[in-house]
């Protein structure tokens, strides 16, 4: 069943770089759209309902055509296309336990679950063929790939939340992080010579005993994450934000020069996040999105004529967030 347009604004008139803005999906928990390479289709997790867990999906830059290509078993995240869009990579716990694993225990704080039965996945995009990737204990996932085929991913293999890269087989696992810390949700430049992500870095003892005790348990508190990018190989780290909020989801624009990604800066303790745009050297901070609600998981189309994130703006329900796409105006 296709998408169906409300008559409601969908945005603001400050949000001056977002034109012909369309909401594709109307219900439930929708996140994390990425587009394929060739610019046809859009990959996300969703779930509807509280006990349900996230599966990943497709469909058209429409909203039409959704079906749902995970295994509905298990906890499924962080969807992405190959670069010639004939294969789709993700993470699942299906392959060790069928059922939805259960929520956090968010009576210490808000906490992110780092399910230990997370490993990483390649299938066609209709779901056939599901091939694991990875298969070490603990947590495998937030895996993206790079237009040469090579894939970068989060995991707590060595003890630590950090980021490495394989080739598309699984092969050749480089580790690029060290530091103590969490490191995660990293994306590719356009030219695969860059990567962005974000990170935690605790700097006092009583922080590290903090972050190393939620760890053991499975957990991480994403208070405060800062935007870092470094090349491909690891090498020359540097950060792009500092302002102590929660800052997470960054991707690159097309043109490789600039990285737009999601935060709470206008009111770190606050969960309304809204969309930023940063120069690769820290400067030219800018505010993309105003709404009052949630906005967050950005990406650009690769021709750069299209964004598209999801939103908690005109849900029906508490809690609702779904996917919208604009024509980008630079």
């Amino acid at each position: 069943m296709g998408a169906r347009q409300r008559p409601a604004p969908l945005a603001l008139p400050e949000e001056k770089h977002l034109r012909n803005v369309r909401q594709l999906t109307f219900s439930g928990e929708n996140a994390e759209a990425y587009f394929s390479p060739d610019d046809r289709w859009l990959i996300f997790q969703s779930h509807e309902g509280a006990d349900a867990c996230d599966q990943i999906y497709v469909m058209n830059l429409r909203g039409d055509q959704r079906r749902m290509v995970s295994t509905g078993r298990g906890r499924t995240t962080c969807g992405f296309f190959s670069p010639d869009s004939k294969r789709i990579l993700y993470s699942s716990t299906h392959h060790v336990d069928p059922t939805c694993p259960p929520r956090p225990d968010y009576s210490r704080g808000y906490v992110w679950s780092l399910h230990p039965a997370y490993d990483i996945f390649l299938a066609r995009p209709d779901g056939s063929e599901l091939r694991q990737l990875t298969n070490t204990p603990g947590y495998d996932a937030e895996a993206t790939i790079a237009r040469d085929g090579r894939i970068v991913f989060t995991s707590t293999r060595d003890g630590d939340l950090d980021i490495y890269s394989m080739k598309a087989d699984g092969s050749e696992v480089r580790r690029l992080t060290e530091r103590v810390g969490y490191d995660g949700g990293a994306v590719w430049s356009p030219d695969g010579k860059r990567i962005v992500w974000r990170a935690m870095y605790p700097n006092t003892a009583e922080a590290i005993t903090d972050y190393q005790t939620l760890l053991k348990e499975g957990f991480v508190r994403p208070s405060r994450l800062e935007i870092w990018v470094m090349d491909a190989d690891g090498s020359n780290k540097r950060q792009l934000t500092d302002n102590g909020a929660a800052n997470f989801g960054p991707a690159f624009h097309p043109n490789g020069n600039r990285v737009i990604f999601a935060s709470n800066l206008a009111d770190p303790k606050s969960r309304n996040f809204d969309l930023y745009l940063i120069n690769l050297d820290g400067t030219g901070l800018e505010r993309v999105t105003t709404h009052e609600l949630f906005d967050g998981f950005p990406m650009f189309s690769a021709d750069g004529k299209k964004l598209v994130w999801a939103s908690n703006r005109n849900q029906q329900k508490p809690g609702e967030t779904n996917i919208f796409i604009a024509d980008w105006v630079d």
